[in-house]
């Protein structure tokens, strides 16, 4: 068993790819393959202008990304009013904010430039992984062709730091914010 924790993030490039990747993760956690820590799903149909957020274990809409880490790190990234070189700017100020987590600001262009409408992502943090178990999953997964992968392995501190920014956006006063009801 692998005791760090990670960020997985499973990048999908139709809309509806991360809900199996939603079954496929399930499945390993009943067989004890991982502790998962939070996990939420990103969901960008076509012709919408932002992703829906979901989180694994609220499915409700209004408490989807109440409290979830990952819930708040997608809202910051994709729901929160930022356009232009403010852009650039916004991923640096929230690499910033979970500074010590072990994301920067590499990872979160590339996730944030992995997602557009048409697409979906599956985003797991974890633990306790049994790469024996978890390893065939993967290989069959990028055999198909379905799914492409990003990686992050954290420090043993990462949930204080990404809570962090639960806490922060918690308190946002903008009710358009990465806290708000907004983030579904």
């Amino acid at each position: 068993m692998q005791a760090r924790t990670s960020l997985t993030v499973w990048l999908y490039d139709t809309a509806m790819g991360a809900a199996a990747g939603e079954v496929r993760l399930k499945d390993l956690q009943q067989q004890g393959a991982v502790s998962v820590i939070d996990a939420v799903t990103v969901t960008w149909v076509p012709g919408a202008e932002e992703p829906r957020v979901g989180h694994l274990r609220h499915s409700t809409s209004g408490a989807a990304a109440k409290g979830s880490a990952l819930g708040a790190l997608v809202g910051s990234l994709f729901l929160a009013p930022v356009v232009g070189a403010a852009a650039g700017a916004g991923i640096a100020a929230l690499a910033h904010k979970i500074r010590g987590s072990g994301i920067d600001d590499g990872f979160l262009e590339e996730l944030k430039g992995s997602l557009s409408a048409g697409t979906s992502a599956l985003l797991v943090l974890s633990s306790d992984a049994d790469l024996d178990i978890v390893r065939p999953f993967v290989e069959r997964g990028l055999a198909r062709g379905d799914v492409r992968l990003m990686h992050a392995w954290l420090p043993e501190d990462a949930p204080q730091a990404l809570r962090a920014l639960v806490d922060d956006a918690s308190t946002d006063d903008d009710p358009g914010g990465p806290g708000s009801a907004r983030s579904r």
